[in-house]
């Protein structure tokens, strides 16, 4: 398929093509470019895709994935047949390259972005983060908190959160902002520096080859990937003087966790808002966002215009599975869904997952583990 550079996809007049994401769900969840429709790629490789057959003869197919291979791809598929098909050059990433502004331009972004976490989005972000970090004790004198950042909303907006509070200065911290590079393909890498830039947050970048050794893991790669990345995660933040490292996981990640436990896993267990290392003497793993709802770091993105990385695992571009459960995008998505479809009949459900796990009645349990250790009710019946 021939490439239409994103030279020539601007001057195009708007009627002239229809535009088409063929990126999994996950990563539309993300950001996508204004004015696209979707259609996933197992819907073009059907043969019969009836999205395509309405479109007008005229126009032009513009498709794109994330960087901009999977849809260079697609030219010999029989349901394009007769139509006029191009791949958008560089992808969703090489669009949202191509938006970064001048250096005056950035600094009006970053003047907006932390003006509507102080107002706009005050109450939504920079309350439940405060909240949360007094509730559960996250933030102590003298911590030097390494805060990670993958790139994507969650963290990117995390690290601005820690330079809000850290601006008011009622507990003294000092923070470093690290990214890790696991082996990006260079576009994806310039967009973690291109945002972080924007935004204003002075990161450190280190690199590791964490997604070569994964390349060759058959059995749950993201897992591996996702327990790696925490491992060298802490300890380039010891290296560099941290006692912590602050991840982006929020409430949604919070309550699908639960219901996956349960689903996938046969278990009752949550994400805890933070943890001692067991590897890594003296560290501590802290999550701030826990109290944030994934909505409002949506609102709050799309409001400042931005775009960030999700996942970008240089063997499959459209990975959207790094966490550290093992669990799968697919799986993710499904609990998405499934909470979202007992929502309408319970606005409370959420809620109710999430305080599941601070009511737990240790009298109507039949067993539990306690430090490794499986207990069952019948040694104190």
């Amino acid at each position: 398929m021939n490439e239409i550079s994103l030279k020539e996809f601007f001057v195009l007049p708007k009627n002239s093509y229809e535009l088409i994401d063929i990126r999994d769900q996950g990563l539309i969840l993300y950001g996508s470019i204004p004015g696209a429709s979707h259609i996933s790629l197992e819907e073009l490789e059907d043969g019969n895709c009836g999205k395509i057959k309405d479109i007008p003869k005229e126009k032009k197919l513009i498709f794109y994935c994330q960087i901009g291979r999977r849809s260079k791809e697609l030219g010999s598929l029989a349901c394009l047949a007769g139509k006029e098909c191009f791949s958008l050059e560089g992808g969703y990433v090489g669009y949202v390259m191509s938006s970064m502004r001048s250096s005056f331009e950035q600094e009006k972004r970053k003047q907006k972005a932390e003006e509507s976490i102080r107002n706009r989005f005050h109450e939504k972000l920079f309350s439940p983060f405060a909240k949360a970090c007094k509730t559960y004790q996250l933030i102590s004198e003298g911590d030097h908190i390494g805060v990670c950042i993958s790139g994507g909303k969650d963290s990117m907006l995390m690290a601005k959160l820690f330079q809000e509070i850290h601006r008011h200065r009622k507990v003294r911290f000092d923070l470093t902002f690290l990214v890790m590079d696991p082996g990006y393909n260079q576009k994806n890498r310039a967009l973690i520096e291109g945002n972080a830039r924007v935004l204003g947050i002075p990161v450190t970048i280190f690199e590791s080859r964490i997604f070569d050794v994964v390349d060759k893991i058959e059995k749950n790669p993201c897992y591996v990937c996702a327990r790696m990345r925490r491992g060298y995660l802490y300890n380039k933040a010891k290296e560099l003087g941290c006692n912590k490292i602050a991840l982006g996981h929020h409430y949604d990640d919070v309550t699908e966790t639960i219901l996956m436990g349960m689903i996938y896993g046969g278990q009752i267990q949550t994400m805890m808002p933070k943890l001692h290392s067991i590897h890594f003497e003296g560290m501590e793993l802290i999550r701030p966002l826990y109290l944030i709802r994934e909505r409002d770091i949506c609102a709050w993105r799309d409001y400042n215009d931005l775009h960030f990385l999700q996942c970008a695992c240089h063997f499959t571009d459209t990975c959207t599975t790094c966490h550290e459960d093992g669990t799968t995008s697919s799986k993710r998505l499904e609990v998405k869904r499934l909470i979202s479809e007992l929502k309408r009949d319970n606005p409370f459900i959420e809620a109710n997952i999430f305080k599941s796990v601070e009511n737990v009645n240790l009298d109507t349990v039949i067993a539990y583990k306690k430090n490794g250790v499986r207990h069952s009710f019948l040694e104190e019946y």
